[in-house]
């Protein structure tokens, strides 16, 4: 039974220059009120009304949608009592009273978009809000209700240093912020680094050391780090991105979002007309075969900071997983990239490092 979802809202107001996200800038009212219409017929065709454990509406950036829309979408669907129902927002485009409504009609998790507290760094990344308007959000957040409160940071940013990223992650926590998603800068194609290369990017090595000085930072003040590019708090770990991380179920509604059910991947079309024309029809559909499962339980398996119970595995895939992967495992234990715990392995912080490395020699 599929328990958890993710509806993508693809609107934002101006485009990150490092961002290669399916996204739309500066859309009039009428085409977002078109693209609601659409995606609530999608989510009213496929969900089969099970009680959800977790909602996230993602984006670019869902808060440019009236509350009323949101309420919407959120009508559409049967929840636990417990469940987590998580929304993204950009510090420019929210304030207390939009927060404060966000709260009453059920988010009860924000997910704040802040990437620096550098004013400079901000502006040239094309972020549109400065470091005093990320604060505040976070304040207002807090005010308005939300006890569970995530913020994104990246790392690697032109001009950034290691001191400056962990002076911004300390002024969040000193704030409260219990929950903190961090981000190497990756220039991929389709974003505007991609063809202009910004000048004073800090090297691989500086983008490692940042990633390790993080880790040290955020342990020493309680956090776990509980996923590659995540740490919280014990017990506010994002519920939902832990369901991707475990190889669960959900379903994935509006345009160019990905679902997984029944062992099938797929994916919507990226295209507004191409969604909005038929939204029953998928870009991508794929049944994943046994190996593909078992490469995709180890890969996701090895993402998180307790990394892969092999007990679970050997049961689920019929395998010896000890035997089949001892050259590899040996390789990385020699070396303390990999490491064994009571369940089975995981990776330590320098194999974080070089997860993609590690993971293509088992996959």
């Amino acid at each position: 039974m599929t328990q958890c979802a993710y509806v993508h809202i693809p609107f934002c107001k101006n485009k990150c220059k490092y961002c290669s996200f399916v996204s739309y800038p500066k859309q009039n009212a009428e085409v977002k009120k078109s693209y609601i219409k659409t995606l609530l017929k999608e989510i009213e065709y496929f969900y089969k009304d099970e009680s959800l454990k977790t909602l996230y509406i993602g984006g670019g950036t869902p808060s440019l949608l009236d509350i009323e829309d949101l309420d919407s979408i959120l009508q559409c669907f049967n929840f636990e009592n417990n469940a987590e129902i998580t929304i993204e927002v950009n510090p420019e485009t929210v304030n207390f009273d939009y927060m404060q409504r966000l709260y009453a009609v059920g988010f009860n998790r924000i997910s704040i978009g802040i990437q620096s507290l550098d004013n400079n760094i901000l502006k040239s990344i094309g972020r549109i809000h400065d470091a005093s308007t990320a604060l505040q959000t976070i304040i207002a957040a807090q005010k308005a209700g939300f006890k569970n409160i995530s913020t994104d940071f990246i790392y690697g940013l032109p001009k950034q240093t290691i001191d400056s990223f962990v002076k911004d992650l300390i002024q969040v926590v000193d704030l409260g912020i219990k929950h903190i998603s961090l981000y190497g800068l990756k220039i991929e194609d389709g974003c505007y680094f991609y063809q202009n290369i910004p000048s004073h990017l800090p090297d691989d090595d500086m983008q490692a050391d940042m990633y390790l000085a993080a880790i040290e930072t955020l342990e020493k003040r309680g956090f776990s780090h509980y996923e590659i590019s995540n740490f919280a708090i014990p017990s506010l770990e994002s519920r939902h991105n832990m369901n991707y991380w475990s190889d669960g179920e959900y379903y994935g509604f509006g345009v160019a979002a990905h679902g997984y059910i029944g062992g099938v991947r797929y994916s919507n079309f990226c295209g507004l007309n191409e969604y909005e024309k038929d939204y029953t029809q998928k870009e991508f559909l794929r049944a994943l075969s046994k190996k593909e499962r078992l490469q995709e339980t180890i890969f996701l398996g090895f993402r998180r900071g307790d990394g892969i119970d092999i007990a679970d595995i050997n049961e689920k895939f019929c395998i010896d997983f000890d035997k089949v992967y001892s050259t590899v495992l040996n390789k990385y234990l020699l070396t303390g990239h990999i490491i064994k715990t009571a369940q089975g392995y995981k990776l330590s912080d320098n194999g974080f490092l070089l997860s993609n490395i590690i993971l293509a020699d088992f996959i």
